[in-house]
């Protein structure tokens, strides 16, 4: 794979850009900042998406769908909202196009402008909370819990696939409810549903965290935040969840008679996940011999590839052996793919399930059949065992299980090894140049000092830990009083 994959060690960037194209996941479009997510890519946001459905379903929510256009004028009711994502935002200024008639082929009709552009949604606040209006008038309308499942567009100068694109598929969670503590338990709780799935699913660790004023959503009281740790050192955040307060309810009127009989504008949460754990999956576990997918949200879970010779009576063996060992398999919830493709040799094979990041793969030819065994190699540290065909299916299984836990059990070692606490501004910027990952130092709570961090290093706060301990200490840069360490990182 040394020729297919540039090494991480010499071109971290490079190399993850090379493992989403040659692993299949995506590829560049014809559209700047764009991408086309390959059937193998989809197949892993899909499995994303079914998992993440279900733990909103099981939590009481229930999808919908709204416009993927908003009136530019909405976007004003919220100042905040619109100063964070103006930047951002694409703008349909006409509905027609025509045929040049001087030759120039076509181009946009000029008697076709819009009374009023409409924006390509960045995100959805703006038009959910001008439909909820219609929907909430009493206390027994609430809560409201309602997910869409959509794309948006943010108009992003540096891209890169999966990470940052100018057009990417995510859920966004839009919840109204009667009380602020409400509104923040949801918050919180889902705050919790997207640390679960990345830790039980993805196999990445999170820190769960809230975000400082500088770094929280446009529009929110609170952002909480999960926090991850790619291999290189840079911190991604892989999920929000933030708290709205009645921000949104009051620019959209959205009020409801309570209990007592009163009217009061509801209180708000917004939650959302992009396709940009794809990008975390990758960065987190992959090697340089392509990716390393966790079994339970891989497409494909193991492939069986058969070692023929000339003897068609043996490979009739081989594959009455596999057809069992898959109908077994699959009345496991395994996902399973038998290759007996003659076009292309079992090495080619082995390089390319390795290079897409299948979990497990066996091998079997007549000797192994003879000695009742199969070979089995498992994705993340290469290893490979003879298994006895009895029972076999069961012991794959198994294997799945521990890949997954021991997939995690690495990149928590990882993580936990790459927290440094600093006390000095000389150490803070020693560590963020020489080992990276999380700094945990003292920050005296202000946004000036917050920003000059980010001018001089490039890093910013990731989050404020929310099992945080108080501990008096000294701003790592101005010497001011601290109650509380934060995480800094650089960061995605």
């Amino acid at each position: 794979m040394s020729s297919v994959l540039t090494s991480r060690k010499d071109d971290y960037a490079q190399w993850y850009n090379d493992i989403v194209l040659k692993g299949g996941l995506a590829d560049y479009s014809a559209v700047r900042g764009c991408m086309v997510i390959k059937p193998h890519g989809y197949a892993l946001w899909e499995n994303m998406q079914h998992v993440l459905d279900k733990m909103f379903k099981d939590t009481g929510h229930q999808n919908a769908y709204f416009p993927l256009f908003i009136p530019k004028s909405f976007l004003s009711k919220e100042a905040a909202h619109v100063e964070g994502f103006a930047k951002e935002c694409a703008v349909v200024t006409h509905y027609r196009l025509k045929n040049d008639p001087n030759g120039g082929g076509v181009i946009v009709d000029p008697e076709a402008k819009l009374e009023e552009e409409l924006i390509v949604r960045p995100t959805s606040e703006t038009i959910i909370w001008s439909t909820y209006k219609n929907w909430v008038q009493s206390y027994r309308d609430l809560p409201l819990l309602i997910n869409q499942w959509a794309n948006v567009v943010r108009w992003e100068m540096r891209t890169r696939l999966f990470l940052r694109t100018a057009e990417f598929l995510w859920q966004e969670g839009h919840t109204a409810h009667a009380t602020r503590e409400e509104a923040i338990e949801e918050t919180r709780k889902m705050l919790d549903v997207y640390a679960t799935f990345a830790e039980e699913y993805m196999a990445v660790p999170v820190i769960r965290g809230v975000k400082t004023a500088n770094e929280r959503f446009a529009g929110a009281e609170d952002t909480y935040c999960i926090e991850a740790l790619m291999q290189d050192g840079k911190a991604l955040q892989a999920g929000t969840s933030h708290f709205l307060g009645q921000n949104f309810a009051k620019a959209f009127d959205v009020q409801f008679s309570n209990k007592e009989n009163k009217m009061d504008y509801v209180w708000a949460t917004s939650w959302g996940v992009s396709t940009r754990l794809v990008g975390a999956l990758v960065m987190a576990h992959s090697d340089d011999n392509g990716l390393v997918l966790p079994p339970r949200l891989a497409p494909l879970q193991v492939v069986i590839v058969p070692i023929y010779n000339k003897d068609m009576e043996a490979r009739k063996r081989i594959d009455d052996t596999a057809a069992t060992i898959m109908k077994e398999l699959k009345a496991k919830g395994i996902s399973v793919k038998y290759d007996n493709d003659d076009n292309t040799r079992p090495g080619w094979k082995f390089a390319e399930y390795e290079l897409k990041g299948i979990p497990v793969r066996i091998a079997m030819g007549p000797r192994d059949l003879e000695n009742g065994q199969a070979e089995v190699a498992r994705r993340d540290t290469k290893e490979k065992a003879s298994y006895q065909l009895e029972g076999l299916a069961a012991s794959i299984e198994q294997l799945l299980a521990d890949i997954q836990q021991q997939m995690f059990e690495r990149a928590l070692k990882f993580r936990d090894e790459n927290i440094t606490k600093v006390d000095s501004w000389d150490d803070f910027v020693k560590v963020l140049d020489e080992k990276a990952g999380f700094i945990s130092a003292h920050w005296d709570g202000t946004p000036e000092t917050e920003e000059k961090i980010k001018e001089m290093t490039k890093a910013t706060i990731r989050c404020i830990p929310l099992n945080n301990e108080q501990e008096a200490g000294k701003c790592v840069l101005t010497g001011n009083a601290s109650s509380q360490r934060v995480l800094f990182a650089r960061a995605y």
